[in-house]
């Protein structure tokens, strides 16, 4: 097994007010993956990055990157980092060669055109480089950050919320480019709200809410444990209620009556308990016009795990 490239150790944060913004945080995440942190706002997300890129300090626990403790040892640390921050925050007149050079000099990193070009041509701002950065569009902006965040050649990547408020096929664009990174060995740590962006992108996900980890896991891995299939049964006519017959059966009316839900594990074959629910509507004369199955989103299942986090 791997060390892993980033390790956080029971991270706490209370802010001066009292608010427990995190609760004993451990975390590790292994050289290569992409990693989604899914949280709803305010669930800690963005002050777990803030804490471990050393931008805010943490109440008690520890950060180490590859190896490198993010207070003791901050400045080799944190040139393992490449941040993308939610906000487009950017110097209007600069020129988008200069910001990105100049990024790369705050790391203490030797000027490398070379390797300055290689990124704005990875990110489609090569046609852009002598343009300053007031003329770009939203979605160019974003970009920029990217480079930015690149142009000391980080081992770790952080986006934060990557996606907010950019056009889907933009989305798709920025997909295609967070794989092509980690392609090229860099370890990616994505924080979203956008449940299709992870279950699209991530090896495996973290579920933060109400600055605690509710769970950690490979993404297959949790889609195959919590996912559930339904069976929907669209009836001629309305059922006022379902048979006495069939109550052993998992059944809910929907839809005034008009469908039948059945609902059943998608680790489980379900073949067989369909067979018997099919023998079963019949004996109880209930014919049906049409059905289909449907299997539960990541983000049912989301949904699911926060309403259980919370109670």
């Amino acid at each position: 097994m791997h060390s892993p490239i980033l390790s956080v150790s029971h991270l706490s944060k209370t802010f001066d007010g009292g608010f427990a913004a995190l609760k004993d945080i451990n975390l590790e995440i292994r050289k290569g993956e992409i990693f989604a942190l899914l949280g709803p706002n305010g669930a800690g997300k963005t002050t777990l990055i803030s804490i471990i890129c050393g931008i805010v300090n943490a109440s008690a626990g520890t950060v180490t990157v590859a190896g490198h403790d993010n207070v003791r040892d901050y400045r080799k640390a944190r040139s393992l980092i490449g941040l993308v921050p939610q906000e487009l925050t950017t110097e209007s007149f600069e020129t988008v060669w200069n910001a990105v050079s100049f990024s790369r000099g705050l790391f203490g990193k030797g000027p490398d055109p070379a390797h300055v070009e290689k990124i704005l041509r990875a990110l489609s701002l090569w046609d852009k480089r002598d343009s300053k950065i007031m003329t770009l569009s939203g979605g160019m902006k974003r970009r920029l950050l990217i480079a930015k965040a690149l142009s000391h050649e980080p081992q770790l990547l952080f986006l934060d919320e990557p996606t907010a408020g950019v056009d889907v096929e933009l989305r798709r664009d920025m997909w295609a480019l967070v794989r092509s990174l980690r392609d090229t060995g860099v370890t990616i740590i994505l924080t979203t709200h956008y449940i299709d962006e992870a279950e699209e992108m991530a090896d495996r996900i973290g579920v933060i809410s109400k600055g605690e980890i509710i769970l950690v896991e490979g993404k297959d891995a949790l889609m195959h444990k919590l996912g559930k299939k339904l069976l929907t049964l669209e009836l001629p006519g309305p059922l006022a209620a379902i048979p006495d017959a069939l109550n052993h059966h998992p059944l809910t009316l929907a839809k005034g009556g008009h469908e039948l839900i059945y609902t059943y594990d998608s680790q489980d074959d379900g073949r067989s308990r369909i067979a018997e629910l099919l023998r079963d509507l019949g004996a109880a004369g209930i014919q049906f016009k049409d059905l289909h199955t449907t299997q539960s989103s990541l983000e049912d299942i989301f949904v699911q795990l926060v309403k259980e986090g919370q109670a």
